[in-house]
């Protein structure tokens, strides 16, 4: 059987898979124990996330996810978690624009059950009622942050034009 290779010039097919996931960086701290658990369990829960990433070679990518979660009773820091989720993906023949939404949204979207469990776990070993995060509308953030870049081109776009029209 004669090996099929593909026509000049014929594009090649989009290709996507996970190479490894794998923690990077974690952290846990209370810094108000063990008084804090004489407290009246009444948390503040506040969550930061925000990702990276960089190319490596030619077609992988190393993306990471970065989860700080914050639970203060009163004014004191009941637990600090920081989880450094990451995740090296293989990615080739993507258009620029699906390149961009599979590194900011779909590869966060695939780490963020991982990140999610260590918090989890983590909140249990520091002997707090569980803590469950909501699932992340990655696309929605994506969305967002395309926006935000997009306004701050067109701003420079105008001040750029103010300055030559002077």
């Amino acid at each position: 059987m004669a090996e099929q290779t593909p026509e000049a010039g014929a594009p090649e097919s989009a290709q996507f898979s996970i190479q490894r996931v794998f923690a990077k960086n974690i952290s846990f701290e209370t810094p108000n124990s063990p008084e804090i658990f004489a407290e009246a369990w009444k948390p503040e829960v506040q969550m930061d996330i925000d990702t990276k990433s960089r190319k490596l070679d030619a077609d992988n990518y190393e993306v990471v996810l970065s989860i700080t979660v914050t639970a203060k009773v009163g004014d004191k820091t009941a637990f600090l978690v920081e989880v450094e989720q990451a995740g090296i993906f293989a990615i080739a023949n993507l258009p620029p624009q699906q390149m961009a939404h599979t590194i900011g949204s779909m590869c966060p979207g695939i780490l963020f059950p991982y990140a999610r469990e260590a918090i989890s776990n983590l909140v249990n070993r520091g002997t707090f009622p569980p803590l469950n995060l909501a699932p992340v509308n990655f696309d929605a953030l994506f969305a967002s942050y395309m926006q935000q870049v997009a306004e701050q081109q067109a701003e420079a776009g105008e001040e750029e034009s103010q300055k030559l029209d002077s």
